[in-house]
């Protein structure tokens, strides 16, 4: 009867966990959809965008496209003059890996004059750059540059935090394994955020000193 007992407890459980990944999966991407825009010209114009990192390269040297979709967009953005200054906000956790210093630079080549981008080192986790996007940096009313899978969990933390955001569509290869894989980690993703932010306050490893951005005029 105990090992019964045990079973039933075991499957309840799982049924629990997967409603729970499920309906948040459904429920941020529901929920987030009018605040996301594919289209630059459609995009109401803000003061500042927030850049959300990844690795540039994959194993092997091979280059990670939604890092490189990324930066494209916010070009477009910044070209279009629909931001006027930039944070970007990645790990830099350990000795030789740094996304910001990557994610500047290339926006630097693109033609992003350098003094218009603050570097957020202390982007470990999506739900830090949000609430440091706010804490270090004073954005409130901004731009989120990802992929729509990413932006609709950026949304929701941002909203949660009583952030105004919008969401800018980066480039997506919906079609490969890569993107495959990261949907799926993405499900269990959203769960953690819902945990971290409804359940267990999670607040960002590191805040720190506040600092000014420079923007274009």
């Amino acid at each position: 009867m105990k090992l019964l007992k045990y079973l039933i407890i075991i499957i309840l459980l799982l049924l629990a966990l997967y409603y729970l990944t499920v309906y948040n999966y459904n429920t941020m991407a529901k929920e987030a959809k009018p605040f996301i825009y594919t289209s630059v010209k459609n995009t109401p114009t803000k003061r500042s965008a927030l850049v959300l990192g990844c690795s540039k390269y994959l194993s092997g040297n091979r280059i990670n496209y939604f890092y490189k979709y990324r930066i494209e967009a916010t070009v477009q953005l910044w070209r279009a003059g629909k931001i006027k200054a930039i944070v970007v906000s990645g790990d830099n956790g350990r000795k030789g890996y740094d996304e910001p210093t990557q994610m500047r630079d290339d926006l630097v080549k693109a033609g992003v004059p350098s003094k218009y981008i603050q570097l957020d080192y202390a982007g470990f986790r999506t739900l830090d750059s949000i609430v440091r996007a706010e804490a270090i940096f004073d954005l409130k009313d901004y731009i989120v540059v990802s992929q729509r899978f990413h932006l609709e969990r950026a949304i929701f933390i941002a909203h949660e935090k009583g952030q105004k955001v919008l969401g800018f569509v980066a480039k997506d290869f919906a079609n490969t394994i890569w993107a495959k894989r990261m949907r799926r980690r993405e499900m269990l993703a959203r769960v953690k955020a819902w945990l971290d932010l409804k359940v267990f306050g999670v607040e960002p490893k590191f805040y720190g000193e506040k600092v000014e951005l420079n923007y274009r005029d």
